[in-house]
């Protein structure tokens, strides 16, 4: 197995994760198998019971995993299905190693955080005796149990293959979240360290993401970050091959040799990512700069690499930059102060309107901003709300837990419905759809889901049977799930190509009550889709509206470029008034 981890420095939020996806894009074009794995240093287990507001969208995998988002980018851009595993964090290790110490595995050794006494070098060149309780610093050091933990993962996930061919990939891509010289991460980087220490130069390649900044009075593209940064990563054992520098403008050749004297890269190893239009650009700028081959010399791998083959990504990232049409889509949800909150829902939305040649262009409207106590507290806000609302051409509305700003989801929902704008309710945003539609048609008053409110008289949302009201981590209903298609003559299924089933990914705990499932129907909803006991409502449509769909389900998870969702591809055809002519061809198979 081949090696290649991505790790950071200066700052966090460099884009780490689109480097190291952009990375396996090109040594996959190559004719390469690429596999991934993202290190997160927190001691959290998952990210499942993470705020969006702490760290972003919270991506579920086909086997419930609950990971960070970067593993969505891995899956979008490598066209990959990874897994849990794929997803090391802290939690993850000190749980498999306490599990091991419980059964008695590791023969009664003493498994701990050790004191650690070093001589390093200080800024000046001394020699210094550096000793700290709580190893604070770089001066870090944990016994064998938990670095060998974390390397046997590592080359364990490695070889599992993710591309739903036989035998282990070729090259692995590992992103060490954080920044270098974080503490939770010095465990990490010491089994890193001893990893390329087993497999080997030729097997092993490090590539550093580092920020070059332009200081606005001076304009001059500053090295000493990247310095620093890159000294401090040999300190801890490891020396970077590449550095992967991003800026706002392209490097210039007096920067890019600084770096390479007083960081002791090669010259042509120092790779530049500066901004572009779009993220698709990435792929191409690093093919521009042969990054592949040099990574490729580096592993030894060009016997058996081909020239990258990226006219696909290359169509795309130009097909992008030159639209001209758009399209404005609402965006009412209750997280929308962070855009990455949303990030699947907002790449779902750029496959799908691409698909149609069109630009999206959302319009994120924070839910609380809709509800009438905002006309007092915010009136602007109420305002702007309301009038982005009416002018945007179709409504979305995500996932979400708690009770903050439903009221404010519901008049959206409402407004969608009585005035036959499209709308897509995902997971809560379904389950907001019902509960306006027993409140407004059947006139169920006081009509709520039991997660806001308990004593509701009439539940029309439920929590789910089989969860725990104890435990929040990884007890909700997730991952892949069956959803059976209960007729043909539905927008869901033709959107669908007409399949019996689909299989879509979960993530909630609360569900529609079967109970007022009939009621609902007779007054003209359909429940089109249901799980494979047909007591779980999966999708919902109104037949009255052109195109009024709620699911259970989040497809988000599951689009990729060149191949949109079939929901979000239907909610853009229907904003743009082309889904039933599209519908049309589609049964008459010329599509």
């Amino acid at each position: 197995m081949k090696y290649v981890l991505v790790t950071g420095g200066v700052v966090s939020g460099l884009g780490k994760g689109v480097t190291a996806s952009s990375i396996g894009v090109v040594l996959k074009a190559c004719g390469l198998r690429v596999t991934s794995i993202k290190i997160d240093p927190y001691l959290n287990t998952d990210a499942g019971t993470m705020s969006p507001f702490e760290h972003g969208e919270v991506f579920v995998l086909d086997d419930g995993g609950e990971v960070d988002l970067d593993l969505g980018n891995y899956e979008r851009f490598l066209d990959v299905t990874l897994t849990r595993d794929n997803n090391i964090t802290t939690g993850k290790i000190y749980q498999s190693v306490l599990e091991k110490e419980r059964k008695g595995d590791y023969l009664g050794k003493t498994v701990q955080v050790i004191l650690c006494t070093l001589l390093v070098h200080c800024s000046h060149g001394c020699m210094m005796l550096i000793t700290h309780c709580f190893c604070i610093f770089t001066v870090f050091q944990v016994v064998p149990h938990v670095t060998d933990a974390i390397r046997n993962w590592i080359e364990t996930v490695s070889v599992i293959p993710v591309d739903g061919k036989e035998g282990p990939a070729d090259v692995c891509v590992i992103e060490l979240g954080g920044t270098v010289g974080d503490i939770e991460s010095m465990p990490f980087i010491e089994a890193l360290r001893q990893l390329f220490f087993s497999v080997g130069q030729d097997n092993f390649c490090l590539i550093h993401v580092s920020l070059i900044p332009v200081l606005g009075v001076v304009g001059e593209q500053k090295t000493k970050p990247t310095q620093h940064s890159v000294r401090e990563l040999r300190a801890l054992g490891l020396t970077p091959h590449f550095l992967a520098c991003r800026s706002a403008e392209p490097l210039l050749e007096s920067t890019k040799l600084k770096l390479s004297q007083f960081c002791h890269v090669a010259d042509g190893n120092i790779l530049n990512i500066h901004d572009v239009p779009n993220i698709w650009h990435i792929p191409l700028l690093l093919r521009n700069q042969n990054a592949h081959d040099a990574i490729l010399k580096h592993l030894n791998l060009r016997s058996v690499a081909t020239p990258p083959e990226l006219q696909e990504w290359t169509k795309r990232a130009e097909t992008f930059d030159n639209l001209q049409n758009s399209v404005r889509i609402a965006m009412v949800g209750k997280y929308v102060g962070l855009p990455d909150s949303y990030l699947s829902v907002v790449k779902a939305l750029l496959h799908a309107c691409i698909a149609r040649s069109l630009k999206p262009s959302v319009d994120w409207i924070a839910a609380s901003d809709l509800e009438d106590e905002s006309s007092e507290s915010t009136p602007e806000a109420h305002t702007a709300a309301w009038r982005t609302l009416r002018e945007a051409a179709c409504v979305l509305v995500p996932g979400g837990f708690g009770d903050r700003g439903v009221r404010g989801m519901l008049l959206a929902a409402k407004y969608a419905r009585e005035n036959n704008v499209p709308y897509l309710g995902i997971c809560l945003g379904m389950q907001i759809a019902v509960i306006e539609f027993a409140r407004s048609v059947l006139g169920l008053q006081g009509a709520n889901s039991t997660e806001f409110d308990a004593d509701t008289q009439n539940p029309v949302v439920i929590f789910m049977p089989e969860g725990s009201k104890t435990h929040m981590g990884s007890t909700m209903r997730l991952g892949s799930r069956r959803t059976l298609l209960q007729t043909p003559d539905c927008i869901t299924a033709k959107l669908y190509h007409n399949s019996e089933y689909v299989d879509e990914r979960h993530r909630h705990r609360y569900e529609v009550n079967p109970e007022v499932v009939g009621i609902l129907e007779e007054a003209g909803l359909r429940f089109v889709g249901k799980d494979e006991s047909g007591k779980r409502m999966e999708i919902l449509e109104n037949p009255s509206h052109p195109f009024y769909v709620g699911v259970q389900f989040h497809p988000e998870f599951k689009s990729r470029p060149g191949r949109p969702s079939a929901l979000f591809l239907g909610l853009i055809l229907a904003a743009t008034g082309q889904l039933e002519a599209y519908l049309t061809k589609q049964q008459n198979g010329s599509l």
